[in-house]
């Protein structure tokens, strides 16, 4: 990599996709994931991604095996979602645009392993799909911090599918500080601070029921978001 970006947290990454997908199409998108997740692993490995991997996103090659990671976006409007219409039809406009604008700047973008194995879902297709977690970080990572714990969740055949890439960060301590996710923890740093009410995956659900749920929900995630913008904002200044 050459010399560090200077990354602007308010950048929305559409604006350089050329109408296209951001998750793929977005240079500015690849080029801040490829800077902010080159790093030290937990046990001091430079986990390097390189962006010339032949028809890939970002990749990382060394002694730790070979990982192919793609783009994901974690900020979940339900702005489009054919179950949810009822619902946002009660949100003005503004809001909806100021929430998808804030959800397409770097602090709404993670990594995921990307290559699919034995032709099933990657996570981040799974996650979007499974009718328990749609697309909703927040329970993504809980069924995260189960795969370390060893428990079961909705994605845990998903995630057991890319445990080489997970054990990298050797722990959910380690996989959170990797990924600037600490501020979706509770205090005790134990649990996850969920957008909305929860207690277990079979007695949940995962949509916000009525307008007053989504803006309960709304504004967690947009609490969230600015606090992991606040998050890259300092790693890079002391980069």
């Amino acid at each position: 990599m050459g010399t560090n970006l200077e990354i602007d947290t308010t950048f929305d990454m559409r604006s350089d996709a050329g109408g296209r997908d951001p998750d793929r199409y977005s240079p500015t998108l690849r080029a801040y994931h490829q800077q902010l997740w080159s790093k030290p692993l937990p046990g001091g490995t430079s986990f390097t991604l390189r962006d010339d991997w032949p028809k890939g996103y970002l990749a990382h090659e060394s002694e730790l095996g070979h990982f192919q990671l793609t783009s994901d976006t974690i900020l979940r409007t339900f702005v489009a979602h054919s179950k949810m219409q009822h619902i946002i039809k009660e949100v003005p406009p503004v809001d909806r645009q100021i929430l998808s604008r804030e959800g397409y700047t770097i602090a709404g973008f993670i990594l995921f392993p990307g290559n699919r194995i034995d032709g099933k879902f990657t996570i981040n297709q799974a996650r979007g799909t499974h009718p328990r977690i749609q697309d909703r970080i927040d329970l993504t990572l809980e069924c995260i911090r189960r795969h370390y714990e060893g428990e079961s969740s909705p994605l845990a055949a998903t995630i057991e599918r890319y445990a080489d890439f997970f054990k990298l960060f050797e722990s959910f301590s380690g996989y959170v500080d990797s990924f600037l996710l600490q501020d979706l923890l509770t205090e005790d740093k134990e649990q996850i601070r969920f957008f909305l009410p929860f207690t277990d995956f079979e007695k949940h659900e995962a949509l916000p029921r009525n307008i007053s749920e989504y803006i309960q929900f709304r504004d967690a995630m947009r609490e969230w978001i600015s606090a992991r913008a606040r998050r890259i904002q300092d790693t890079n200044k002391t980069a």
